[in-house]
């Protein structure tokens, strides 16, 4: 029987062979790379990666889909596990992990903040998403795109947009463009801030109000900033500031001891 994509886990199934070789290519998984894919579905893009690798790990949270992996492949060559990607604890499946996978657009942003406390463990990712949030992922500084988002990710990860995707690729077809995109995480020299959860409340607050100065939009924070010793001006809006300024900008706030937010997700 002919499976139904499920509206609940945003199901939309690869169909195009080409775009699948092209994902296929641009991983370039070696036999005993440790991969992990998330949301197999129909095996578009499991099939190719089990010709190309030893074993394979795969995520998959509709349980119908899952007994069918289960039941195609053998145990010793793909592994599934059956839950939420939101819910599982990556730093369990060895490493270092090469994670890839067609992302369901409603938990797309949450589970890349998820993904961030995993970053330590990962050589790289490989996610086809919608291009308007790819487009914001790699956006850079005065740019329409640019947002939390990009300031977030771009603290961690390296990441190039590859190629776009067709509607038509997928069955059903979605109603937007998707996109690919690599995100190969920093090195451990990479700058970063004194406090994650500073930046990380910091970036949240600048980008609440986008279009406000960032004097105004951080209220009762911003006179607690040297902005020339950080070399922002005081004028400047949220979405103009580059990666760096904003660790800058971070580190000033968590000194004066204005920030005390909740536990944030690792950069």
């Amino acid at each position: 029987m002919a499976h139904q994509a499920r509206k609940r886990f945003g199901q939309h199934f690869l169909v195009d062979e080409a775009v699948t070789d092209a994902i296929v290519r641009a991983v370039a998984p070696a036999r005993d790379d440790a991969v992990v894919e998330i949301g197999p579905g129909l095996s578009a893009l499991t099939a190719p990666l089990l010709q190309a690798l030893d074993c394979l790990t795969v995520v998959e949270i509709d349980r119908d889909l899952a007994a069918r992996l289960r039941s195609r492949y053998p145990s010793e060559r793909l592994q599934v596990i059956e839950g939420d990607a939101l819910k599982v604890d990556f730093s369990a499946l060895g490493g270092p992990l090469r994670i890839v996978g067609n992302l369901p657009y409603n938990i797309s942003s949450p589970l890349l903040f998820h993904l961030l406390s995993y970053a330590d463990r990962v050589l790289d990712q490989h996610f086809m998403l919608q291009r308007e949030v790819v487009d914001r992922m790699v956006a850079e500084p005065g740019q329409g795109d640019y947002g939390r988002l990009s300031v977030m990710l771009q603290a961690r990860y390296r990441m190039d947009k590859l190629f776009d995707v067709q509607p038509e690729s997928f069955d059903p077809p979605p109603r937007v463009v998707s996109a690919v995109v690599r995100m190969r995480p920093l090195p451990a020299s990479r700058p970063r801030p004194r406090s994650k959860q500073v930046f990380a409340q910091v970036v949240l607050r600048a980008f609440a109000q986008r279009r406000k100065m960032l004097r105004r939009g951080l209220g009762h924070w911003a006179p607690l900033v040297d902005w020339d010793a950080i070399g922002v001006a005081p004028t400047a809006r949220a979405e103009t500031l580059s990666v760096a300024q904003f660790i800058a900008l971070s580190d000033a706030l968590q000194e004066a001891g204005a920030v005390a937010p909740p536990k944030a997700p690792e950069i």
